[in-house]
């Protein structure tokens, strides 16, 4: 009897936190928390690659999932507009913090990447960094993407990925995936989002593969992908880094 009242006991919780507005509320306070103390250990170990990668943004940028702002110390001079799609209201301050702190006056807004309701070629890139793990449909996001940037405007992005397929950190992943699922507000440890970002439609995909040192991630997000993406047009001037 006690086993199976604890059993009814954990799914009431898993309910709880999984299925109502209490729940998700609740959820996205402690992923608010959470995020920020894990981020710094993170961001130690993306700084250098975060630094040449965002120094080639410029003009108007849209960032989608920008949590509590983690990327504004690397944004350069030259980006003179910053909007951000954030459906985490609890990041919204410290977001705001941030952004003042860079000089920047920004523009949030309370939705996520599948909420984009932005005008079509109006930016001059998009910038996403842990952000395609989570979505429910990531070429329709990538699509998105394409439509809100000008004419050779620029994807720039940093997500982790699924490891190689047949070893033991992708049957790691696959084992973890549905719990991790839950208690990371919807992130998938084994998307290839790689593959996905170059059948998106984009004229040119850099793309740098890599592993984040274990010491500031688990294991199971260690495989890391960084690069830009140009949409086809007369390009953007990019800085030289």
């Amino acid at each position: 009897m006690p086993t199976l009242l604890g059993g009814a006991a954990a799914l009431v919780l898993f309910v709880l936190w999984t299925l109502t507005p209490s729940g998700t509320r609740l959820r996205r306070r402690m992923m608010a928390r959470l995020y920020a103390q894990v981020q710094r250990r993170y961001e130690e170990d993306v700084a250098e690659r975060k630094r040449v990668l965002l120094a080639r943004l410029s003009g108007t940028v849209l960032e989608i999932g920008p949590g509590t702002g983690a990327n504004f110390p690397f944004l350069p001079d030259r980006v003179t507009e910053w909007i951000g799609l954030e459906p985490n209201p609890y990041m919204h301050a410290e977001l705001r913090r941030a952004a003042a702190a860079r000089g920047l006056e920004p523009v949030i807004r309370g939705v996520g990447a599948e909420g984009m309701e932005v005008e079509t070629e109006s930016v001059d890139f998009v910038l996403c960094t842990l952000v395609l793990c989570s979505v429910s449909d990531p070429a329709a996001v990538l699509s998105d993407v394409l439509r809100v940037l000008k004419p050779g405007g620029g994807f720039v992005f940093l997500e982790h990925v699924a490891a190689e397929s047949g070893t033991a950190l992708r049957r790691r992943q696959r084992w973890l995936r549905p719990l991790w699922r839950y208690l990371a507000d919807g992130c998938r440890l084994d998307r290839e989002t790689g593959e996905t970002i170059r059948r998106a439609g984009f004229e040119h995909v850099e793309l740098e593969e890599f592993e984040l040192e274990r010491t500031a991630a688990p294991s199971v997000i260690a495989p890391h992908i960084a690069g830009i993406a140009r949409k086809p047009g007369s390009r953007v001037a990019d800085a030289v880094v």
